[in-house]
């Protein structure tokens, strides 16, 4: 009982930050579910609870999406998934995610420093290319894409909406994938089927959160989440 309700707080927590951000969902959940399963159990429990808010959100929201962006994010993608997957299967995910975490804290702090990126078509692509590495790896797309979008200081409702709609396209890939080489466990979707209901009362409450987000709130805590997740990854590197 008490894992359950570890897990239903991370669940959550995690869904009301995906509906009120767009990112909040991989970047909290995959840390601190590799406390409860194994990596690849951790990581398509998230996948598949990410693909399930997406598909049901992202109806209420698809007037702000940027579709031009949306497909420059989708095309880049598609070099990095297969990638990701080697890096999954083949390379110390440890030595990865301190590489990942040094990467993040760095430009956090840039970020912090005012930081600014201009937006560019090339820009785009190579976002969608490590986004896609990162989710069929260790299940987290979101920290280029936020890191993109705070540098060139992007709306948040567009931020919000644009981010589900590639999640649902790069999250149902990476499921493909995954399953197709590493396989999946009657666990992975036991786990995904309890925590449905939780995700629902999450993205209620989370749509409350949006709507007194203010833009200078949404920058102030992207940093925090960044940094958390970052300091997180490092430890969670030098200690496995």
């Amino acid at each position: 009982m008490g894992t359950f309700l570890v897990f239903a707080c991370i669940i959550l927590i995690a869904s009301i930050l995906q509906t009120s951000t767009g990112f909040g969902f991989s970047i909290l959940a995959t840390p601190f579910l590799l406390m409860l399963f194994l990596p690849q159990d951790a990581i398509q429990i998230n996948i598949i609870l990410s693909i399930i808010i997406s598909v049901s959100f992202i109806w209420r929201i698809k007037k702000d999406i940027d579709i031009t962006l949306l497909k420059r994010f989708t095309l880049g993608s598609i070099a990095g998934v297969p990638l990701g997957i080697f890096i999954f299967m083949s390379i110390d995910i440890d030595a990865f995610k301190l590489g990942i975490s040094i990467l993040l804290l760095i430009v956090t702090l840039l970020l912090i420093f005012n930081l600014k990126i201009k937006a560019t078509p090339f820009g785009d692509f190579i976002v969608g290319g490590i986004s896609g590495l990162l989710t069929t790896s260790i299940g987290m797309p979101g920290p280029p894409l936020l890191l993109y979008f705070t540098g060139t200081d992007t709306e948040k409702s567009k931020l919000r909406a644009t981010t589900l709609a590639f999640y649902l396209f790069i999250y149902t890939i990476s499921l493909i994938t995954q399953i197709s080489f590493t396989s999946t466990s009657l666990l992975i979707w036991k786990s995904s089927l309890y925590a449905i209901p939780i995700v629902f009362l999450g993205m209620y409450l989370g749509q409350i959160v949006f709507k007194w987000f203010t833009q200078r709130m949404f920058q102030i805590f992207t940093y925090i989440l960044l940094s958390c997740t970052a300091i997180y990854l490092l430890i969670q590197s030098l200690a496995g």
